[in-house]
């Protein structure tokens, strides 16, 4: 690999940096309780990483991302 791969192969590993939020957050974020938010990371349904190998965090944008998912686009048709 050449030093110029390797640049470009760590810039698509680090994200901007963004603020995270712990499960609290995350379930008010979701509207949703934090046992659920326990629950979705347990089954690994939910993007989430965990710093210093325990305390569960979660990138805002990802949660936005993942609930889009959810979205029902609902209306009266006219």
């Amino acid at each position: 690999m050449t030093v110029s791969q390797g640049r470009a192969a760590l810039s698509h590993q680090h994200r901007p940096i963004e603020d995270v939020v712990g499960v609290k957050a995350a379930a008010r974020f979701l509207g949703v309780s934090s046992s659920l938010v326990y629950a979705y990371v347990e089954r690994k349904q939910i993007p989430h990483f965990r710093m210093m190998g325990r305390s569960i965090r979660f990138r805002l944008s990802e949660l936005a991302e993942w609930r889009q998912q959810f979205h029902v686009n609902g209306g009266i048709n006219g």
